[in-house]
């Protein structure tokens, strides 16, 4: 299998990467964040993009997420790894700490947030956004690099840029948040639209703004410093394990079979022709 890799903010390289070979893929969507870096981890074929471009030059809410998801099944991904950087409402996830979420609650707004639409209509299953499977093998890696980690949670997605009111945050806790974050919807919503596994690693950066001190983006960055060599050992770890023993397919590996609504004689030619570039399998017959 191939693992795609998306580093959040402060990790913009994999240091582990061996044979790297930098590839431009441009979408039906447009061109993704910065160029893919091809290789192999650990005897695993990766792709590597860095979420916000290299250097951080582009927010949250300006990731082309489509574009993103769509050049990582493109270059032959099964599978997709977020690496991102989060906000903690729980002592015991302090800054250092992993959390390995297994839900999900969408925050954010105006962004495209499918693959479909114009004409052609899918209604994808996120019930379960993260893949068990991939998650217990991100769970394994920490415990083999001995990263303090929790596995499943809910992860909090907000719009940003800016971070949150203490009224916010202290809500977000009462509610049952575990982390914050701003990049993993509609990041998830894609994976399972284009068919890819899914999977959030959060290093935790911040308790945001609950406790008395209030978050820093100065704060953030000496943690975040101090994370990517978590990220980096928990990568490696990570990709030996799927390179001895392969994620086996799931019910994700198909989730279009009953999601597509529109009937196949009224799809428009152009949705059809983008999205024979990430579901071949369903599109290559194009319009009957």
């Amino acid at each position: 299998m191939k693992l795609g890799i998306i580093g959040g903010s402060g990790l913009y390289a994999m240091t582990a990467l061996e044979g790297a070979r930098v590839r431009a893929q441009e979408t039906p969507w447009g061109w993704p964040s910065d160029a893919l870096v091809e290789g192999e981890i650990g005897g695993l074929p990766v792709v590597f993009l860095p979420r916000h471009g290299r250097g951080h030059r582009i927010a949250p809410s300006a990731i082309n997420y489509r574009a993103n998801v769509a050049a990582l099944k493109i270059a032959g991904c099964a599978a997709v790894v977020s690496l991102a950087a989060c906000g903690s409402f729980r002592d015991e996830l302090p800054p250092g700490s992993l959390c390995l979420p297994d839900q999900i609650v969408d925050r954010t707004h105006g962004r495209a947030n499918s693959f479909f639409g114009s004409g052609l209509i899918a209604h994808v299953s996120l019930a379960d956004p993260v893949v068990p499977a991939l998650a217990a093998r991100l769970a394994a890696a920490a415990g083999a690099v001995e990263v303090p980690h929790q596995l499943g949670g809910t992860y909090l997605a907000i719009e940003g840029p800016h971070f949150a009111t203490r009224a916010e945050s202290r809500l977000a806790r009462a509610q049952g948040m575990d982390v914050v974050g701003m990049t993993a919807m509609p990041e998830a919503a894609l994976c399972r639209e284009a068919e890819m596994a899914y999977a959030i690693a959060a290093m935790v950066t911040d308790f945001d703004s609950w406790k008395a001190e209030a978050v820093t983006t100065a704060a953030v960055l000496e943690v975040m410093a101090r994370n990517t060599e978590k990220a980096q050992a928990l990568v490696a770890a990570l990709c030996a394990g799927l390179a001895a023993a392969p994620l086996e397919p799931g019910d994700w590996a198909r989730a279009l079979d009953s999601a597509i609504v529109t009937p196949r004689a009224e799809w428009p030619r152009d949705m059809a022709a983008h999205l024979r570039t990430i579901v071949p399998r369903l599109f290559d017959g194009g319009v009957a």
